[in-house]
């Protein structure tokens, strides 16, 4: 039974290796948008992770500051840090934009940390060169993703800023590196208007009569002044003491600072929920297309080997073989095929990852399921040509 199958397989070993190579590269991109999945996944823990908090605290009824837009007061950090429970809380923006480097621009998360230190939330917790930002004003860190090096200088907005500090696998949920500057600078990046808008907003409340009020002198420049501050952040870290709960602080802090709390876990749930969910589904889809695609292609060349046999098959049961036997030869060379593919495909998936712009994670329990995915589509594909073969008449081998 083995040497019938092993035989007809080098009967026909040309056609068999190229649809072993072509099933093989299916294979390959569904494992590297598996691979794409699990990188998502990573990329949104690692961002969690790197930020070094235990709380994000944000504007009530957001699901700010990763998801939505989320804007509270840069001074409320003072009155969480004085809360029992916490040890410490800092001051983040964050604005997803373009940053200019040279001639050209990436695409990058702006991060605005706070006065500190290294060990600070918010700050990358680890460089792979240079230093942490020591000025208050136009120096930056950078993942190495964003293809930049130290003395770099990049453009944000109308400011130039130095690098001066490279750090690795510091990373949105989208994949963009993110670039860590002095807070106020990210402040002024965010929510300081150009001049030019200013001077609009300027000459609109001038003209407003609600605000150009006879006897209140200098009640215009109060309103420009408030439409024009930056005295905000996108979200406040805290990181808690020990032996204290997340829910310890995170229930008087939404009671008494009308702000919303998440943790650890609500947070990991809003980015792989919400931000994640669409990109889940999408590949899910091409996963079950590469599925159908893949069963269709072994179907058909099962099928066609079958056919292309037909009258050797009529000879094997005219002789006496049963039909169990015909039946094993066709599924061993269906089974040999995906083997021969999912071989190709784990090669090509290993080598094409790191070509990819988005981190593609390979993890082994992926690659065991879509090895047993590929033996049962196999066996599926097969089944029509086993039906075929059984049917056939043993009279056709002297017809």
């Amino acid at each position: 039974m083995i040497s019938l199958a092993g035989r007809d397989i080098l009967h026909a070993w040309g056609k068999f290796v190229f649809t072993g190579v072509g099933l093989g590269l299916l294979i390959g991109v569904t494992l590297t948008m598996a691979g794409v999945y699990r990188g998502m996944v990573d990329d949104g823990k690692a961002l969690l992770d790197n930020s070094g908090a235990d709380l994000w605290v944000v504007q009530q009824g957001t699901l700010g500051p990763y998801a939505e837009s989320s804007s509270v007061f840069d001074d409320l950090w003072r009155d969480i840090r004085t809360m029992p429970g916490v040890a410490q809380a800092a001051n983040v923006t964050y604005l997803t934009m373009q940053v200019g480097t040279g001639d050209a621009d990436v695409r990058a998360m702006v991060v605005g940390i706070a006065a500190g230190g290294s060990g600070e939330p918010g700050w990358p917790p680890y460089l792979v060169a240079g230093r942490h930002i020591t000025r208050g004003h136009y120096e930056a860190v950078v993942d190495i993703s964003a293809g930049v090096r130290l003395g770099d200088v990049l453009r944000i907005r109308r400011n130039h800023y130095t690098v001066v500090g490279l750090t690795r696998r510091m990373v949105s949920s989208s994949g963009d590196p993110m670039v860590f500057i002095p807070l106020k600078d990210a402040q002024e990046a965010q929510f300081l208007k150009d001049n030019d808008a200013i001077l609009m907003q300027r000459r609109r409340t001038e003209g407003n009569p609600e605000f150009n009020r006879p006897g209140v002198p200098g009640l215009v420049d109060a309103v420009i002044a408030s439409q024009t501050s930056n005295s905000y952040v996108n979200a406040i870290l805290v990181r808690l003491q020990p032996g204290f709960a997340a829910q310890d602080v995170a229930v008087p802090l939404r009671r008494w600072k009308r702000l919303t709390v998440y943790d650890r876990a609500e947070m990991e749930g809003i980015l792989l929920g919400k931000l994640i969910a669409t990109s889940a589904r999408q590949i899910a889809m091409f996963l079950v297309i590469l599925a159908v695609v893949s069963a269709a292609i072994v179907a058909f060349i099962i099928y066609t080997l079958t056919m292309d046999k037909i009258r050797e098959i009529a000879v094997l049961k005219l002789i006496g073989t049963r039909n169990r036997t015909i039946a094993a030869m066709i599924l061993q060379q269906a089974l040999v095929l995906g083997v021969l593919g999912f071989v190709v495909g784990k090669i090509a998936a290993t080598f094409a990852a790191p070509l990819f712009p988005k981190y593609v994670l390979l993890v082994p329990i992926d690659s065991v399921l879509s090895f047993a995915a590929v033996l049962a589509i196999c066996v599926v594909s097969s089944l029509v040509a086993i039906r075929v073969a059984l049917k056939v008449d043993p009279a056709q081998a002297i017809s």
